[in-house]
């Protein structure tokens, strides 16, 4: 298969549009990464797409709507909390699990009787949508495991020769995948993946909000899990991933310093002072700017020949914690503390 790689124009969106329609799969940009698409009711589709991925069949996909009003056509039943989180951060990165209608076949929920919603803001995802007629199912566009693409081009690296075509829509503004959440009672957010949208965000459209524990530690492995990004491995470089919690600057470097091998780089934060002798990369200083440049730096760390890289780590509030948990996925929540 001769994978295209399409401009974002209005002649592209029609051809990526009626791909999508005919059963084949489009991968296209949202404001957080790129995503795989396909038609969310079509099965057969779907399972076009854990292909492509090498995804697990357990592991649900988050199907994505160009109008608030589509979600009625996707759950079967929608809360007043998600109607009022809905007019809140809609369009934007926030998925929320509810009860699917028949319509939205198993394999697009992993099996479950739920499904993750949402509806994406950038401009190329919402005129494939409307182009489509479909609701469109799209995990991340990488394959299984890897980190997700913030570019076209980290996606051609992955899917070429395996999807009909890519919509090239520059670099995504967010870098980290949706939060998605879920509702334990009328008036209680469930987070069950961290996202810029962040706990505190939300916090004022309810009475309660908490994390899940899965968002800080590695389930079993035949937990059942409602969200993607709950269980699996995910988001890693070839390299090896090697956050170290150390209490200041100093005492990171003096570990690196101490344990440096082959093609040992860092990944530090801007304001960070070089380290002599180790090269580095940076990836911001605030939880926004290292979610923007977190995929990114880790493809550019395999680029680069990396082996082993030690990561300064974020912190674990707001949407910081997105960066975490990401990193932790990546690292198989192995730290090291100094």
């Amino acid at each position: 298969m001769n994978t295209l790689f399409l401009d974002f124009n209005e002649d592209n969106i029609r051809i990526a549009g009626d791909l999508i329609a005919s059963g084949q799969l489009v991968a296209f940009p949202t404001e957080t990464v790129y995503g795989l698409g396909a038609d969310a009711r079509n099965a057969q589709a779907v399972h076009s797409v854990f292909d492509a991925k090498g995804r697990p069949a357990d592991n649900p996909l988050i199907v994505h709507i160009a109008a608030s009003a589509q979600i009625y056509e996707i759950a079967s039943r929608v809360p007043e909390i998600a109607l009022r989180l809905a007019g809140a951060f809609w369009p934007g990165p926030l998925t929320m699990v509810l009860p699917k209608q028949d319509s939205i076949p198993m394999v697009t929920s992993g099996g479950l009787d739920t499904v993750g919603i949402r509806m994406p803001s950038h401009p190329v995802a919402k005129a494939l949508i409307e182009s489509s007629g479909c609701p469109i199912a799209a995990p991340s566009a990488n394959r299984s495991g890897r980190p997700s693409p913030t570019t076209a081009e980290h996606v051609m690296e992955d899917m070429d020769g395996r999807i009909a075509a890519v919509l090239d829509g520059g670099l995504c503004e967010g870098g980290v995948e949706s939060t998605v959440i879920c509702f334990d009672d009328a008036e209680t957010i469930h987070i069950l993946r961290p996202g810029l949208i962040s706990a505190e965000d939300l916090a004022p459209y309810c009475k309660r909000v908490y994390v899940d524990p899965a968002v800080y530690s590695q389930i079993a492995p035949d937990a059942r899990v409602a969200s993607p990004g709950m269980k699996y491995k995910h988001y890693a470089p070839k390299a090896k991933i090697l956050p170290v919690d150390a209490p200041d600057f100093e005492s990171f470097v003096s570990y690196v310093q101490s344990h440096q091998q082959e093609n040992t780089w860092c990944l530090l934060y801007d304001s960070d002072p070089e380290i002599p002798g180790i090269p580095c990369m940076r990836y911001g200083d605030t939880g926004r700017e290292q979610a923007h440049y977190l995929f990114l730096r880790f493809r550019q760390l395999d680029e680069a020949g990396a082996a082993v890289v030690y990561v300064r780590m974020p912190r674990q509030s707001g949407a910081d914690l997105s960066v975490y948990n990401r990193l932790m996925r990546a690292a198989g929540f192995e730290v090291i503390t100094v």
